[in-house]
C-alpha cells in the first residue's frame, strides 16, 4: 500500500461521510491529497435532520408522494412507483408480513412497529454507506474492524517512527490521526479496539448515537475555536462561514448570520458559545418525524379505530402507503432493488 493520505477535508468527518466513502473506493486511482486547511463548511457542520420527504404533505389533494417516501424511502419510493396496482398491493402486504414479524407476530401492526419501520427505512442511506466501507476498513475479514485497519487503510501504513514521512505538513496529519483515533476509542464502546459494524456505524455517522455527543462537540469547539479559548466567539463563527476579500463589504446573508449567532445560538447572551450551546447548535433537539408519520398513517387507516392495523386496512388504503404506475407519480427507475 503507498505511504501517502488521502483525506475528505479533515479527516473522518461526520460532515460529509459521502465525499469519505467516495474517497475510500477510489483509493487506489487516487493520487492527490486535500488540503487539511480547506475544512468543511460550516453550514454543512450543523445536523439539521433530514426530512422524511422533499414533496408537499399535500394529502389533502390525493397527493401521496410524501407518505410514500416516508414508509418506503425515497429509492425503493420510485421503484414502487413503476410497478402496477396488483404488484404494489403484493408488496405492500409482505412488507406488512415483516412490520409485524419484527414487533411482536400478533397479527397487527402497531403504532411502535410502523414507527419502527419507517425509522428502518430512513436509515438506509446510513446502513449502505457503512457496507460500502467496510470490505476496505476489514483487511483481514474477520468481521470486525481494528484501529490499526481503519488508520492503515485510511492514511497508509507507516512504520513507527516513520509516520507522514512523506507528507509535507506531517504535523496537521498527525493531529488528524489522533483526533481519529479519539473519536474511534469513544465508538468503542467495549474497548477492545476492535469495531463491530454497530461501533463503525458510530465513528462514521456520529450525530446519530448519543454517546458520541460529546466528541461532536469537541470536534466543532476545535475547528472553530482558533483562540484556544474554549469558546466560539462571534468573528470565529463568521470565519467559518465566509472569508472577505480586501476591500469587499460583507454580504446581507453574513450580517444575517450574525444576527442568528446573537439571536438563537448564544443562549446565555454572554457573546460567546460554550460546550453546551454548540451542542444545541450541531445537534439540535429533533422531533421524531417517524413516529408523527407513524400516527398520521394509523389514524388515516385505522378504519375500525381500535389503535392498531390489520393487513386488510393497510391494503385497503394501499394507495397512501405505496405508489404505482396508478398514481402519476412515476419516475424513471433509477436502480434495482432486491430488498423489498
Amino acid at each position: 500500500m503507498e505511504n501517502s493520505v488521502r483525506r475528505d477535508n479533515l479527516g473522518l468527518t461526520m460532515w460529509r461521510p459521502s465525499l469519505l466513502l467516495l474517497l475510500l473506493l477510489l483509493r487506489h486511482g487516487a493520487q492527490g491529497k486535500p488540503s487539511p486547511e480547506a475544512g468543511p463548511h460550516g453550514q454543512g457542520r450543523v445536523h439539521h435532520q433530514a426530512p422524511l420527504s422533499e414533496a408537499a404533505h399535500d394529502d389533502a389533494h390525493g397527493n401521496f408522494q410524501y407518505d410514500h417516501e416516508a414508509f418506503l424511502g425515497r429509492e425503493v419510493a420510485k421503484e414502487f412507483d413503476q410497478l402496477s396496482p396488483e404488484e404494489s398491493q403484493a408488496r405492500l402486504g409482505r412488507i406488512v408480513d415483516r412490520m409485524d414479524r419484527a414487533g411482536d407476530g400478533d397479527g397487527w401492526v402497531s403504532l411502535a412497529e410502523l414507527r419502527s419501520w419507517i425509522a428502518h427505512t430512513q436509515q438506509r442511506h446510513i446502513r449502505d454507506s457503512v457496507s460500502a466501507a467496510w470490505n476496505t476498513y476489514d483487511t483481514d475479514r474477520d468481521g470486525r474492524v481494528g484501529w490499526e485497519e481503519l488508520r492503515n487503510a485510511t492514511y497508509g501504513y507507516y512504520a513507527p517512527g516513520e509516520e507522514f514521512h512523506d507528507v509535507e505538513d506531517a504535523e496537521t496529519y498527525k493531529k488528524m490521526l489522533t483526533r481519529d483515533e479519539r473519536r474511534f476509542r469513544v465508538a468503542d464502546q467495549d474497548g477492545d479496539l476492535m469495531a463491530t459494524r454497530e461501533e463503525l456505524t458510530a465513528f462514521l455517522h456520529p450525530e446519530e448515537f448519543p454517546h458520541m455527543r460529546d466528541i461532536v462537540v469537541a470536534e466543532t469547539l476545535e475547528d472553530l475555536d482558533k483562540n484556544k479559548d474554549g469558546y466560539i466567539q462571534v468573528d470565529e463563527y463568521i470565519a467559518d462561514l465566509y472569508s472577505a476579500e480586501p476591500g469587499e463589504e460583507e454580504p446581507a446573508w453574513v450580517q444575517t448570520e450574525r444576527e442568528q449567532f446573537r439571536d438563537f445560538r448564544d443562549l446565555n447572551k454572554d457573546g460567546r458559545l460554550d460546550g453546551s450551546e454548540v451542542g444545541h447548535w450541531v445537534l439540535p433537539p429533533a422531533q421524531d418525524q417517524p413516529l408523527v408519520e407513524a400516527n398520521h398513517l394509523l389514524h388515516e387507516s385505522d378504519t375500525d379505530k381500535d389503535g392498531r392495523l390489520s393487513k386488510a386496512e393497510i391494503l385497503g388504503n394501499w394507495n397512501m402507503f405505496v405508489g404505482s404506475q396508478a398514481t402519476n407519480y412515476g419516475e424513471d427507475l433509477t436502480r434495482h432493488h432486491d430488498e423489498l
